[in-house]
C-alpha cells in the first residue's frame, strides 16, 4: 500500500474499539454525534493530526457516540465530542473537548506517554 492510500482515521464500532485498543500500543478515539457543530469544527484538525508525522505511531479512531453510553451521556450534557486516549489497552484520559488546542494537548500527552513494561 502506498503512503497516499493509507487511511489514517478509521470509522469503527464498539467491538472494533475493543479490538484496536488491544492490538495497537497507542489509540486516540473521537466519539461524535450527528448535528454536533463542535464535532464538525474539530473534524479537520482531527484528520490533520492523524496525518502529522509526530503522531504516526498512534491509531486514530472515530465512533458514533451511540456506541458508548458514557460518551452519549456526556455529549448530551456538553454538546461536544468525547475523546479517549488509550495505551496498552488501558484508558489514559477521557474528556469532552471543544477546541483544537485541547485536542492537541491530549494527543501530545498520549504521544509522550511511556508504555509500561510488564
Amino acid at each position: 500500500m502506498q503512503e497516499k492510500d493509507r487511511q489514517r482515521v478509521y470509522q469503527t464500532d464498539d467491538e472494533g474499539l475493543r479490538r484496536y485498543t488491544h492490538e495497537h500500543m497507542k489509540v486516540f478515539v473521537k466519539f461524535t454525534s450527528d448535528n454536533c457543530e463542535i464535532c464538525e469544527s474539530l473534524a479537520p484538525p482531527f484528520e490533520k493530526f492523524a496525518n502529522d508525522e509526530p503522531y504516526e505511531t498512534i491509531l486514530f479512531l472515530r465512533l458514533a457516540s451511540e456506541e458508548s453510553p458514557v460518551a452519549k451521556k456526556l455529549m448530551q450534557q456538553k454538546v461536544a465530542p468525547f475523546f479517549v486516549s488509550y495505551c496498552q489497552g488501558r484508558i489514559l484520559e477521557c474528556d469532552t473537548l471543544t477546541a483544537e488546542a485541547e485536542v492537541q494537548a491530549m494527543l501530545e500527552r498520549l504521544r509522550e506517554w511511556l508504555p509500561q513494561n510488564n
